[in-house]
Parts: structure tokens; sequence; C-alpha cells
């Protein structure tokens, strides 16, 4: 194997705090969503490089409320 580094299942799981379970990753595996993986005979592994495009890639954008923007707050009130 290259340099990248890679994480188990077990540890993409604790990487999002359980959020994803490992029955998640072996169904998304099983139709092709999800992080990219790479399978070594039995082994599954995640390279973290593909975790974090894929974190990218589900980031999901919020525009400031005007309710609360910088500009509309006075430095008085800080």
């Amino acid at each position: 194997m290259d340099n990248r580094k890679f994480l188990t299942a077990e540890e993409v799981s604790e990487r999002y705090r359980g959020s994803i379970s490992l029955g998640t990753l072996r169904n998304w595996r099983a139709k092709r969503i999800g992080p990219a993986y790479v399978k070594l005979g039995k082994a599954v592994l995640y390279p973290i490089e593909e975790l974090e495009t894929w974190d990218q890639k589900n980031t999901v954008p919020c525009r400031a409320s005007k309710r609360f923007s910088m500009d509309a707050v006075s430095e008085r009130d800080w």
C-alpha cells in the first residue's frame, strides 16, 4: 500500500460519532453509495482522503440570517 492513511469500518463509525453504523456502511458498500473504500481480500479500508472528499460533498451550506447578521448588531450591543 502507499503512504495514504486508511480507516477500518469501525474507525469510520467512530469518526462520525456512531451516527453511521457498521450496518449502514455495509449496506452502502452493497449499493455502491457512501464514501469510497478499498477492498483487500476480506479487509475493507476507507482512505481518509476519500472520507474528507465525501465530507465536502455532503456539506450543507447555510446562509446568514438578516436577523442575526453582524451588520444588524451595533458595536454597543457587544
